[in-house]
């Protein structure tokens, strides 16, 4: 069997070779030294999950800028979009916790709160 070339980069400077592996294997220092030992690793515990706190929402009239909602649950700014006769009379905001500040859904965002009009109260029928 021939022998097993590698390429030697621990040159000075001068770019690396090509050496047989066994040449690489005998390097004089490449042992390990006595007494020395790497303290054991300590793996870093995970940091404790919090639950996430319910969304708030804020749901605003677009023509009187009246405060229809504020820093609602879910369900209750569903049950407060069902007394609204369109999605456009309306912005929905929903309070982000990490920035603590109201950013304002985009209209899909929007529609998907709206299309649970009228569900909730068909659940609780059939409870």
């Amino acid at each position: 069997m021939g022998k097993v070339w590698i390429l030697d980069t621990e040159t000075k400077g001068t770019g690396a070779n090509m050496v047989p592996l066994e040449r690489v294997l005998r390097r004089p220092g490449s042992g390990a030294v006595e007494g020395f030992n790497l303290p054991a690793r300590k793996v870093p515990e995970p940091a404790p999950v919090q639950p996430r706190s319910p969304r708030r929402f804020k749901v605003v009239d677009v023509l009187t800028r009246e405060v229809l909602a504020d820093g609602t649950d879910a369900r209750a700014t569903i049950e407060r979009l069902e007394q609204v006769r369109s999605i456009v009379d309306v912005t929905i905001w929903v309070w982000w916790e990490d920035e603590e500040r109201w950013r304002m859904l985009s209209l899909d965002e929007a529609r998907a709160l709206w299309e649970y009009r009228g569900r909730l109260t068909a659940a609780a029928g059939h409870s």
